[in-house]
């Protein structure tokens, strides 16, 4: 191999892994609770559903009993889709939504990974009644 291949083979290595590094999706434990939320491409855009939650805790329902849908109550946490319709990337990923389970309220969203490791998670009731939480990567 020449001199210049092996730089762009370099080249094309380091700018893969730097894209690889940057990407939003995989398992993620959130600030609170210590749940697990999975963070995937659905099409265009992302979404997240549910792995697991915390410390199981006396008391902590398992179905989505705080659903304002009372039709919807009585379906199961784990592996609901939770976050969804966020598009742009790879940084910054907007217009989407959130679920709350712990409320059954949904949110207006922004997803920001601030490093390769550490994702912002911001729900908006209507801004700037907003909260953040700093979500950190598992997988």
């Amino acid at each position: 191999m020449t001199k210049l291949g092996l730089i762009a083979l370099m080249t094309s290595l380091s700018f893969g892994t730097s894209v690889l590094a940057s990407d939003v999706t995989g398992v993620w434990r959130t600030s609170e609770e210590g749940g697990k939320i999975a963070i995937e491409r659905c099409g265009n855009s992302i979404c997240g559903k549910i792995l697991g939650g915390g410390a199981p805790q006396a008391g902590r329902s398992t179905t989505d009993d705080k659903n304002k849908n009372p039709a919807l109550r009585n379906r199961p946490l784990l592996g609901l889709t939770i976050m969804q319709g966020f598009i742009g990337g790879p940084q910054v990923w907007t217009g989407g939504t959130i679920y709350n389970p712990n409320d059954g309220g949904v949110y207006q969203a922004t997803v920001k990974l601030a490093s390769t490791d550490v994702l912002q998670v911001k729900g908006c009731i209507v801004a700037p009644l907003c909260k953040t939480q700093t979500w950190t990567r598992l997988k």
